[in-house]
């Protein structure tokens, strides 16, 4: 028996894989053309977006949001999950790389669930704001840059439902959160974020060793 999580060797993580995700035939073919990109490492893992749809299910999400796209996996996850009058809001810079997620969401059958909003993410939100959407989603997730990681947490915050959840990636960072030495901008940038929430009496939460760290963050209702 372990009183702290297992580590997986692959062996163990092949077994992980084999008894948790159902991986339909679009995300392994998504995850694999985008395991050949340059920025491959950027894709979430596969026991990751099952647990986000998971997550979907589980407290009935209709509206979701998305802070960052990349190839489209973690939005495919989430967007197969949706009800089909659910509707996923997704925000990314890149038009090349969203062209991969497009492609995708098609294959999926789910295109018409997801509205794509090009450009820089802080804009987005506040626009998103300004439309009169503040406590609307049900759950966000976020995995953009990392030293904007405290901005969009605000303002993806100020968007959700309460009760609603925030999902935020590699908030482990490799290990690098945990290291002193390690004071670069966007390590610095999750360790103060990390420190934040815990604190936060707007929310209630937990990090989970998930892939690179996923912390599950919940929005509080009785104190808003």
């Amino acid at each position: 028996m372990a009183n702290k999580s297992v580590v997986l060797d692959d062996c163990l993580y092949a077994y992980l894989l084999s008894a948790t995700v159902n991986e339909p035939e679009v995300l392994r073919q998504l995850r694999e053309e985008t395991a050949r990109h340059p920025y491959g490492g950027m894709q979430i893992a596969p026991e990751q977006g099952r647990f986000m749809a998971w997550l979907i299910e589980l407290i009935g999400a209709q509206q979701v949001l998305e802070v960052g796209v990349f190839t489209g996996y973690s939005s495919t996850c989430m967007a197969l999950a949706l009800p089909s009058v659910g509707r996923l809001v997704a925000l990314d810079i890149s038009a090349e790389h969203t062209q991969t997620a497009q492609r995708y969401w098609q294959l999926a059958g789910v295109a018409e669930r997801i509205e794509l909003r090009l450009g820089h993410a802080l804009e987005t939100l506040k626009q998103l704001m300004d439309e009169g959407d503040s406590g609307r989603f049900d759950l966000a997730f976020i995995d953009a840059d990392k030293a904007n990681y405290d901005n969009y947490y605000e303002q993806t915050l100020a968007l959700l439902r309460p009760g609603g959840l925030l999902l935020i990636d590699n908030m482990l960072w490799g290990g690098k959160v945990a290291d002193p030495s390690e004071v670069d901008e966007d390590t610095s940038a999750i360790r103060a974020l990390n420190s934040k929430i815990k604190t936060d009496p707007r929310v209630s939460a937990v990090l989970l060793p998930v892939a690179d760290g996923l912390s599950l963050v919940r929005k509080r209702g009785d104190l808003l």
